[in-house]
């Protein structure tokens, strides 16, 4: 077994000054595809997002993930080594799975699981943020578009976060190809090196790329997305199709209302320049034009003051999407708000 200081994902880095270093791990579930309510696996939400923790705590909240993980998976003591173990990875796909099942137990393990994982991330300091994009039926998109504008998003609200505490940070993004790497991190790269000055002084690098089977950080990405996330939206913004959706199952409500209120205690929030709530889990709903509020207290109302969602994007240019995806905000959550 490896020790605590051969993890590859608790990297010590150093800042200029003294200053904590933060992380930011994002992932994605879903895709920009057309959505088809006839198909019962036509995806009908797309999601980035993930989580920032201080430098200091990488460490212990790799060592709480393991923990989690040889907990759940009983199968993983035995495992010879710690690269083994971090090799094995509790896809949000399968919790999904457990959720759709008739039998108890799998679901009580599946609501478990995230239970303990969300007490990771608030014991750890983490903050949650997301991008969550709802698409109208039979409506093409760009999702290079959508994923850039969303990464751009996630960057600022890390940005702003970041400022507060007189900070740097480094986003790490799960590796897809090196063509979608590339288009992904465009528009951070622009903001940063643009003729119009940095707009992003507090993130020295553009966002990095990494595997999850070698960071717990985007293992955890993962789970928060695709297994809390992106569920919990498709049931929300898509309800008409739970009987006939699997993407939009009637037991996902269960993680909505068991799992989202804390989520929303972890987002950080704040109000832009034109005051207007920003950060967060933002989402753009064109289908049905409902706000993130609708995620955390669904009995809620939506007002006049969500304002309208942004589009999701069409065959745009990404560069271009990052404006929509930094002016789109949703009202703060009651029980968050500062």
């Amino acid at each position: 077994m490896a020790a605590p200081g051969d993890l590859g994902p608790a990297i010590a880095v150093s800042v200029p000054g003294g200053s904590l270093l933060y992380l930011c791990y994002l992932d994605e579930s879903g895709t920009g595809q057309t959505f088809n309510p006839t198909v019962p696996d036509s995806v009908p939400v797309m999601a980035v997002g993930g989580f920032t923790v201080p430098e200091n705590q990488v460490k212990a909240l790799v060592w709480d993930f393991i923990e989690l993980k040889k907990r759940f998976r009983p199968e993983l003591r035995k495992l010879p080594s710690l690269t083994q173990v971090m090799h094995h990875e509790v896809k949000g796909e399968v919790l999904r799975k457990s959720f759709r099942r008739n039998g108890r137990n799998q679901r009580r393990m599946a609501h478990g699981f995230l239970d303990h994982l969300i007490r990771i991330l608030e014991r750890r300091g983490c903050t949650v943020m997301a991008r969550i994009w709802v698409k109208q039926d039979g409506v093409d998109n760009d999702e290079a578009a959508m994923y850039a504008a969303s990464v751009s998003s996630l960057c600022s609200t890390f940005e702003h976060y970041l400022a507060e505490r007189s900070a740097s940070g480094i986003a790490v993004l799960d590796s897809r190809n090196p063509h979608d790497n590339t288009g992904n991190v465009h528009c951070v790269t622009t903001r940063r090196f643009g003729e119009g000055g940095d707009q992003l002084p507090h993130l020295p690098e553009s966002p990095v790329f990494g595997h999850s089977n070698t960071h717990a950080g985007l293992q955890i990405a993962d789970l928060l997305v695709s297994a809390v996330l992106a569920p919990a939206a498709a049931v929300t913004y898509v309800p008409e199709l739970s009987d006939v959706n699997v993407h939009c199952h009637p037991r996902y409500a269960e993680i909505r209302e068991r799992h989202l209120p804390r989520i929303g205690e972890l987002q950080h929030r704040y109000r832009s320049e034109t005051g207007k709530w920003s950060g967060g889990v933002v989402v753009s709903d064109t289908r049905g034009r409902q706000s993130a509020r609708q995620l955390f207290t669904p009995e809620m109302p939506v007002t006049a003051d969500d304002g309208p969602p942004a589009d999701v994007p069409g065959q745009g240019a990404p560069r271009d999407m990052a404006v929509v995806a930094s002016t789109a905000s949703a009202p703060p959550v009651p029980s968050s708000a500062p």
